[in-house]
């Protein structure tokens, strides 16, 4: 019996890839490959099909567009300091009253707790909308049903909610085993516990749609040598939940606010990736807003860039040499490496024994595989002249089971140096096994992707106890020198339900109850029924608190500190 495409999503036998073109009927059901597909916007469809008829994941055999990168949660570890901090709090109170009603907050991530407290009104009955849960099956759960165009997981309606909240059908088997969408929830929308327990979210009378996302399959894990135990999401994952949470904006009167606290060091880090592309075209429409954070990969040593130049009283090729600390039982990664056009790299690899593979340039459609003899280490390079999204180069390194100790990447380049800038990215801390880092990295243009979307506002992270710059913050620009972040919130020991939590998700939570405020004083009140998100942004920008000993925007703060009621004063020209 052929499976359903509900099987086939779910199943790690079956390839996830994100086509980002019209492709006719008569391709998605290729012949002898057993396939379905989800169409996301009138631009990417998620294609799904036999991993055994087809290649093995790799960026010669596929766009490297197509392939879902993988993204973990932002996060490190009841004060209302940061809501002072930020001006929500001032914004709550008379005379704006600002306090999201009327205004949906989307928060894609783990779930959420949906008995919590926070998330009711105060007669019981809950806020949420909806929850989307990817990681349930609807064999498992006949009583239920998928989304509406998206066949697969369970979707819950407030409905089926309040009547689990008032005893009448059992428990819902939806959960948040890890706990952080219920914290992000709960900064963002969390509502006042009362009784003496006080707690208040930035945006406590907004409704709550929720996208619990699945986890990513084993294959693509294994492909990106993740660590066992890492939380990880697909890329297309993350689309489809954008696009499911969008059916709640209603255009002129329902404005939505989507929260995204995840990120990956993936991607070119210039905004071009698939889920950038759609996070920018979803931020163009009426009524619709997008906070991503900018991760906390700031102090990881993840990063490294350098600028070859000729030099002027030496013929010879400019060479680097990038040194790699690899950490004992390091499973393996992948390393990305960038260059900018139109110079061509090359580069060599040693180990930390002496073995070396020899100088090399790939070409199109070309891969090499070396195993070295004196070590159980097996690297696989692959390259791409021009990667579609960019236009650049991209070069991947695949460490498989790597030696522990100092590793060396000689690069080079072919013929002269014309703007000869490569830039180099290992995975985000919580996808390595040990303690994994470039001995001489930098710590700029170290923002997770999708931050680097340029319609969406972007956080960098600080200490509101201090006003310090928080350190693992991750920091701008992108590689393209756009200016990324916009602005920076609080995210250091911020009270959420869980307890107190640190990392850039907080801030971006923060920031995006700030935006449900906003929302609410200009599409339900109607002073600015049109809003978008690139304009939210700017209002944004315009006022964030700035200090006269910095210049601005700049790599940390971008245009300053996240302050809404400064935009208000803005907008009335105090």
């Amino acid at each position: 019996m052929p499976l359903s495409c509900e099987e086939r999503i779910q199943s790690n036998d079956y390839l996830d890839l994100i086509i980002d073109y019209v492709v006719p009927e008569t391709y998605v059901t290729m012949e002898g490959v057993d396939t379905c597909s989800i169409q996301v916007d009138e631009q990417y469809r998620i294609w799904y099909a036999e991993r055994r008829a087809l290649p093995p994941i790799n960026i010669t055999h596929y766009i490297y567009q197509f392939i879902p990168k993988l993204y973990g949660l932002m996060q490190e570890s009841f004060d209302s300091i940061n809501l002072t901090e930020t001006g929500i709090l001032r914004v709550q109170r008379p005379p704006l009253s600002l306090t999201g009603r009327g205004t949906v907050m989307a928060i894609i991530d783990t779930g959420i707790d949906y008995t919590e407290p926070v998330f009711q009104n105060p007669d019981g009955s809950t806020r949420i909308l909806a929850i989307w849960d990817q990681t349930l099956r609807t064999g498992d759960y006949p009583q239920w049903s998928s989304p509406e165009g998206i066949p697969y997981g369970i979707e819950f309606k407030r409905e089926d909610i309040n009547r689990a909240l008032r005893g009448e059908i059992p428990p819902l088997p939806t959960r948040d085993q890890n706990g952080h969408g219920t914290a992000m929830a709960s900064v963002a929308a969390g509502s006042s516990l009362g009784g003496g327990l006080e707690f208040l979210g930035a945006a406590p009378n907004c409704d709550i749609v929720v996208v619990k996302l699945k986890e990513a399959k084993q294959y693509l894990r294994d492909y990106y040598l993740i660590r066992d135990g890492a939380t990880a999401f697909q890329e297309n994952d993350i689309m489809l939940g954008l696009k499911y949470v969008q059916s709640f904006n209603i255009p002129l009167v329902q404005p939505l606010v989507m929260c995204l606290g995840i990120g990956t060091n993936m991607g070119d880090h210039a905004g071009n990736s698939a889920l950038d592309n759609y996070l920018n075209h979803t931020s163009a429409r009426r009524g619709q807003a997008v906070v991503v954070c900018g991760g906390n990969e700031g102090n990881a040593a993840h990063h490294f860039s350098q600028l070859l130049m000729q030099s002027t009283y030496v013929e010879e090729t400019p060479h680097e040499n990038v040194e790699i600390r690899v950490g004992e039982g390091e499973k393996g990664f992948i390393l990305e490496m960038w260059g900018s056009i139109p110079t061509l790299f090359e580069a060599s690899v040693r180990s930390p024994g002496g073995e070396a593979i020899p100088k090399f340039q790939l070409g199109l459609g070309q891969s090499l595989t070396y195993s070295f003899v004196y070590e159980k280490t097996k690297i696989t390079i692959d390259s791409v002249v021009v990667e579609q999204g960019s236009g650049d180069e991209l070069i991947t390194f695949r460490f498989d089971g790597p030696t522990p100790g100092v590793w060396n990447i000689g690069v080079s380049i072919v013929g002269r140096p014309y703007n000869a800038v490569f830039h180099m990215w290992l995975p985000i801390t919580d996808f390595l096994t040990s303690d994994t880092y470039f001995l001489n990295s930098s710590p700029y243009t170290t923002l997770t992707e999708p931050s680097l979307s340029r319609n969406v506002l972007t956080t960098s992270t600080y200490d509101s106890s201090n006003t310090s710059f928080y350190v693992n913050s991750g920091r701008g620009y992108a590689r393209d020198s756009a200016i990324k972040p916009d602005v920076a919130a609080p995210g250091v020991q911020v009270s959420t339900i869980r307890g107190t939590r640190t990392g850039s998700s907080m801030g971006a939570a923060l920031t995006a109850g700030a935006v449900a405020q906003f929302m609410e004083w200009a599409v339900v009140e109607g002073n600015a029924r049109l809003a978008e998100g690139k304009e939210v942004k700017n209002y944004f920008i315009r006022g964030a608190e700035r200090e006269q000993y910095l210049v601005y925007p700049n790599r940390e703060w971008g245009y300053g500190r996240m302050n809404i009621n400064g935009t208000f004063e803005e907008l009335a020209g105090i």
